[in-house]
């Protein structure tokens, strides 16, 4: 990758943070909120700001899922290019234990990705007659706290003294179970 395309991929990113903050903070602007004002959640996210609001929020749930649909599909496609790229390269390479090495460290990062995206679809792409603030918070500690937790796990599952202690701490607990 260049430097160039480093910074556009960069630019493109602080763009579209800034546009879609803008929309979802002047779509807020039109709502009501009459009743309580104390939101519900561990922080100011929008789903639970809009469950408080005492307006109609059908246009706001509108843009929610329009604005998230672009940043996900934008995000995967990036992905996905980016994948394709590592993928040919790893081709290319003539060791078996090479390409076994580059193969698991992509298989790592998939799956933190792919979880990642898995709790981010369930947080902002499920109508709104299930939406649950409680369901909402255990899901945002999900993808804020336990996430970033299990990505050096993840990561460092690639390592054998890691695997081999790990077998060896599920063993020992299967044997005493």
């Amino acid at each position: 990758m260049t430097r160039r395309v480093c910074a556009q991929l960069l630019a493109i990113v602080y763009v579209e943070g800034l546009v879609d903050s803008a929309i979802y903070t002047c779509c807020t602007f039109r709502l009501s909120f009459c009743n309580s004002n104390i939101i519900n959640h561990f922080f100011c996210d929008l789903p639970p700001l809009l469950a408080l609001s005492s307006s109609d929020t059908s246009i706001n749930e509108i843009i929610l899922f329009s604005c998230s649909s672009c940043v996900l599909g934008f995000s995967v496609i990036t992905i996905c290019l980016s994948y394709s790229y590592i993928i040919t390269a790893i081709l290319r390479i003539t060791s078996h234990e090479g390409r076994s090495k580059a193969f698991s460290t992509c298989a790592s990062h998939l799956t933190a990705v792919a979880i990642f995206y898995a709790t981010i679809l369930f947080m902002y792409f499920r109508p709104s007659s299930s939406y649950s603030m409680d369901t909402d918070k255990v899901a945002s500690i999900f993808y804020i706290v336990v996430i970033p937790m299990l990505n050096p796990l993840i990561y460092s599952l690639r390592n054998k003294d890691v695997k081999g202690a790990l077998k060896k701490t599920i063993g020992t607990k299967l044997c005493s179970g």
